[in-house]
């Protein structure tokens, strides 16, 4: 089988570390061991290909990147026009499968135009998060290439329920979205070999120091802990803009010391962090939205840790509390540092945890089960448009 992978955002680079590069290089990975041959067409490369997936063709989108908000955002829509030659060119596949991008579409009239399976992964509400956090210009533009995209697809995978609510707004979408919540290679993150520590305890955090992480809400919580007991440390495994301020707090509260920062570290370099942890944390703020499908979460949990999350989104749906994890309320940061310690006073309780948890990734959770299933979805909706009809741009 030959699968076309599309990934036309300029902001993944598909061989960086970024837990979006990190989620296309573990797709990539799991469909060349289902045996399809992979080509992957990146708008940005970002790094060399780990040694693994030298195998899968890599072709890189001239889209240029330059220039101010308006100018990228037109040549990100100029692209699909180099996107369908490229598919042209190396084509026939048996099946193409896009990573959802702001202005993309070609991809998904390209399938259907060949009349094979088009699989849209849609990760997060693109559109409305680049309104909030970044800056969109042509919305008008960013909405019509989406529902061009989304009308084309065979099928759109949302990796969680909060993003099919919002596909199903689209009459485009509506009806034909499954939701298939990310994964992990359960073979790279195990659990630690050997009985829990009796003595230290270790909380963890991986992910990037963004506000939606809720770092000052961890950084509370971490300094109630230490009131209460003098041994636990703090490992925050990761670097972004709110860096800064998270060192003036640590400061502040005189936990420096306890708390150790690595900054950005590659992705194999993950596992061994998690097992020098204890216990690892998700503590997501309330937020308005919560879409996500958060890859931490899922390393936690292969790696048998017990985890302190809040109860948000698609966390509370995969941990179930007091059996593969502890929950708590949004911004309760006494009921995490009271779960923190409770994890902290019950070795046996942090081994029945992370065993469930562990569990629970394997029963369905790993990306070779995600491939799998996604697989067969696109093999229910096989496209009824007549092969070898031409794209028309």
């Amino acid at each position: 089988m030959r699968v076309a992978y599309v990934c036309a955002d300029a902001g993944i680079p598909v061989f960086g570390s970024k837990g979006c590069s990190i989620h296309v290089q573990e797709f990539v990975r799991a469909l060349m061991q289902a045996g399809a041959e992979v080509r992957l067409y990146a708008s940005r490369i970002g790094g060399t290909p780990p040694r693994d997936l030298h195998r899968a063709g890599v072709c890189e989108l001239l889209i240029d990147r330059g220039g101010d908000v308006a100018k990228r955002e037109r040549a990100a829509l100029a692209a699909n026009a180099d996107v369908l030659r490229a598919l042209e060119r190396d084509g026939p596949f048996d099946l193409v499968y896009e990573r959802y991008a702001l202005f993309s579409f070609s991809g998904m009239e390209y399938a259907r135009a060949i009349g094979v399976p088009g699989v849209l992964e849609v990760n997060a509400p693109l559109i409305e998060e680049q309104a909030e956090y970044r800056q969109l210009i042509d919305r008008k533009g960013a909405e019509s290439a989406a529902r061009r995209a989304f009308k084309a697809a065979s099928v759109l995978i949302a990796v969680s329920q909060e993003v099919a609510l919002y596909l199903d707004q689209f009459v485009e979408a509506s009806g034909r979205v499954e939701v298939v919540a990310n994964g992990v290679d359960a073979d790279e993150f195990k659990p630690r070999p050997g009985n829990v520590r009796a003595e230290g305890f270790t909380v963890g955090f991986v992910g990037s120091l963004k506000p939606w992480h809720g770092l000052p809400d961890l950084i509370e919580a971490f300094s109630r802990l230490k009131q209460l007991a003098a041994d636990p440390r703090l490992l925050i495994v990761g670097d972004g803009p709110e860096r800064n301020r998270l060192d003036e707090d640590l400061a502040a509260r005189g936990l420096v010391e306890a708390v150790q920062l690595t900054g950005a570290v590659a992705h194999s370099e993950v596992p061994a962090l998690l097992a020098s942890m204890d216990a690892a944390v998700a503590p997501y703020p309330k937020l308005d939205n919560f879409y996500f499908s958060p890859l931490k979460v899922f390393e936690y949990m292969s790696a048998g840790l017990p985890i302190v999350a809040s109860r948000t989104g698609q966390v509370a749906q995969l941990i179930e509390d007091g059996v593969t994890g502890l929950l708590y309320q949004p911004g309760d940061v006494g009921a995490m540092s009271e779960a923190l310690m409770r994890l902290r006073s019950d070795p046996q309780l942090r081994v029945d945890l992370g065993r469930a948890a562990r569990a629970t990734i394997l029963r369905g959770h790993t990306w070779k089960t995600i491939v799998e299933r996604i697989l067969e979805i696109s093999r229910r909706n096989q496209t009824s448009v007549t092969p070898n009809q031409r794209v028309a741009n």
